[in-house]
């Protein structure tokens, strides 16, 4: 297994740590040992991507399990953040279905024997979305951080649409040629 995949399973290693850290109250600083945990996390999807395509280690396990890690761990940490009402259930469900909706695409593409790899806006996505975890894990407080949780939550919902619609359009042939 090659760097970049270590990194990726390690990512998905971190997820239970950082929910720990996140959901159990007696621990003292949790929150921002979760805070830090999810940092950590989300660095190693940059690196893991930098490195597999600057030294040429693209391997399809990664085209599959690197976005796969990335929504394993911001599902995670926006279902965490409805139970500790940071964000509307409606919001993260909406959220839940384009990710359950792209791995159906993922899974009728690998039948095909076509491995479909994040789209530039499924990017943008994951990045405003895990921005928006980390400022509702910070809580902050103050109706100036309130307005930017609302924005940022928002935001990754329209973005979470239009890759979505950007997905659907762009590999509508795999679903065409299933059959």
């Amino acid at each position: 297994m090659n760097l970049p995949n270590k990194l990726t399973v390690f990512r998905v290693i971190l997820i239970p740590f950082f929910l720990v850290f996140l959901m159990v109250p007696q621990i003292p600083g949790g929150k921002w040992i979760a805070f830090s945990i999810f940092i950590i996390a989300s660095l190693t999807d940059t690196f893991d991507g930098m490195i597999a395509r600057k030294y040429h280690m693209i391997t399809d396990f990664g085209k599959f399990m690197d976005p796969l890690a990335d929504k394993l761990l911001v599902c995670s940490a926006m279902i965490a953040l409805i139970d500790l009402g940071r964000i509307p259930a409606w919001v993260v469900i909406m959220i839940i279905a384009r990710e359950f909706i792209i791995s159906g695409f993922r899974l009728v593409a690998s039948d095909n024997g076509v491995v479909i790899a994040a789209g530039w806006w499924g990017k943008v996505k994951t990045v405003v979305q895990m921005i928006m975890v980390l400022v509702l894990i910070a809580d902050f407080g103050g109706t100036v951080f309130h307005i930017i949780e609302q924005v940022l939550i928002y935001a990754a919902l329209a973005l979470t649409v239009l890759s979505l619609i950007d997905y659907i359009v762009k590999n509508k042939d795999v679903i065409s040629d299933y059959k």
